[in-house]
């Protein structure tokens, strides 16, 4: 599949320049959006004995939390499209801060919800749409490197924090923890004040040669429809519905291994500190793979199949899962942890690019909101439901055997429907083309009638100039 429309702009996008700070700035902002929602399960075992509340019920802080940072996606595309990213983004650090500042004050686990799960999730939705939204501005051919290194915030804060956070947690206890977490989301400000918006080329500067596209879309939305708080004309496109439904399988079982892989390692009997650093290194690894796999998906072999890439991706996520109830001891489930690092990564490395493959930068925001409202259901029902099934068998296992089920199963049906969505597009070129073609034969058989005409009409003309004059030489 080509790369997505850039006609829509009035300006090719500079691919580079300020670009790469903007990039920065990105790295910073979705490290921590995509992090902080991992990394605070260090913490659930504490709060779980001073709340004396269930594992379902801790599970609700990283689930209400997912569930608004990708709710708020069509306010934070509104928003962008009427202030630009780089208030969006200073707006978010704030509300983080404040979240998780507030958050260590909690009496109750209503209060961390609120807190934590709401004005905390919601602000890392502003900096997360924020920060997407401008790469697609400021990027074309390069976009699939600058998105996959934008992406890579997320292993490598994921690597430090969550040592980081065990150690906060021995020193300081969860409550002080959340404070210092508090201020170090304040770095989300200053990645949102190098988010400058680009500045159009002058008219007589010369412009890059950028390839012409084409969108592979089955619909041409009005351009009223672009200013939409939600286009729902998305759901009249084949890719973008497919794109969808494949997604909202892959993130029910998306996190809630994650939420629960500190608590699994501990009920082998592992240390806490080495249950932690399984995060670091499944975040080592991911830091790893992403930019990997922008290197790959920019390559011109890999680039038209890139939804294929992406449905490997789900697929070798769900596999490591199933396969995590026979890992026993730290050992095993390091390489589990670096295997599903590595599906990981690539999963959110190509995430958002296949979106922009499909939907262009134009109506990336629009669809971007619309998907991230979406998704948000199975992202709020997936740690809860894992939560339950610990509950009710007592064993770790049944987590993985359900996430590793819907993640496979999400990677087949993009796989399968995204070779059925590409024949139906070859059929419905080829259709195009045919009737292209005869309308062409058409034209040119009506301009071959036309000038047969004004071959006809001078002929005409001497003949009718003639005759007057053949009758004036009889009279004569």
């Amino acid at each position: 599949m080509a790369p997505a429309p850039e006609a829509e702009l009035s300006y090719p996008p500079p691919d580079g320049g300020w670009g790469w700070v903007v990039v920065v700035g990105a790295f910073i902002s979705i490290g921590f959006s995509y992090t902080m929602p991992k990394v605070i399960s260090v913490f659930f075992n504490e709060i779980q004995e001073d709340f004396h509340v269930s594992s379902s019920n801790i599970a609700w802080i990283t689930s209400i939390m997912l569930a608004a940072m990708y709710a708020g996606g069509p306010v934070s595309s509104l928003l962008v499209t009427h202030f630009g990213s780089r208030p969006v983004v200073i707006v978010g650090g704030l509300m983080c801060s404040v979240s998780m500042i507030a958050a260590a004050f909690g009496k109750t686990i209503i209060h961390l919800y609120i807190c934590i799960g709401v004005i905390g999730g919601c602000g890392l939705s502003f900096n997360l749409n924020a920060s997407l939204t401008i790469i697609s501005k400021y990027f074309l051919i390069k976009r699939p490197l600058a998105n996959g290194l934008a992406m890579t915030g997320s292993p490598v804060f994921l690597c430090f924090l969550a040592p980081l956070c065990q150690y906060l947690l021995y020193n300081l206890g969860w409550r002080g923890s959340l404070f210092v977490i508090g201020a170090m989301l304040l770095n989300c400000c200053v990645a949102g004040s190098l988010m400058r918006p680009v500045t159009p080329p002058s008219r007589g500067a010369p412009q890059k040669n950028v390839p012409k596209q084409v969108d592979n879309g089955n619909t041409n939305p009005k351009g009223s429809c672009m200013n939409k708080f939600l286009d729902f004309s998305l759901f009249k496109d084949r890719g973008f519905t497919i794109y969808l439904i494949g997604h909202m399988m892959f993130f029910f079982g998306a996190y809630a291994p994650i939420v629960f892989m500190a608590a699994n390692a501990v009920s082998q009997g592992i240390d806490e500190y080495a249950a932690a650093y399984l995060l670091s290194i499944m975040g080592f690894v991911d830091m790893f793979a992403r930019p990997g796999t922008g290197l790959l998906a920019n390559t011109k072999w890999i680039r038209p199949r890139i939804q294929y890439l992406l449905s490997f991706s789900m697929v070798l996520t769900g596999v490591c899962h199933l396969l995590c109830p026979l890992a026993n001891g730290f050992t095993f489930l390091a390489v589990y942890v670096a295997l599903f690092g590595i599906g990981f990564g690539m999963m959110f490395a190509l995430t958002f690019e296949c979106l922009m493959d499909l939907m262009g930068p134009q109506r990336f925001p629009s669809a971007i909101g619309l998907v991230t409202i979406i998704e948000c259901c199975p992202m709020l029902l997936g740690p809860p439901t894992a939560g339950a099934l610990v509950d009710v068998f007592g064993e770790y296992k049944y987590i993985f055997f359900m996430c590793g089920s819907v993640n496979v199963t999400g990677g087949l049906f993009l796989f399968v429907m995204n070779m059925y969505n590409y024949h139906m597009l070859d059929k419905e070129k080829a259709v195009k083309d045919r009737n292209l073609k005869a309308k062409y034969n058409q034209d040119q058989e009506k301009v071959s009638v036309i000038q047969l005409d004004e071959r006809q009409k001078p002929h005409e003309a001497a003949v009718e100039w003639t005759e007057p004059e053949a009758t004036e030489n009889k009279q004569e």
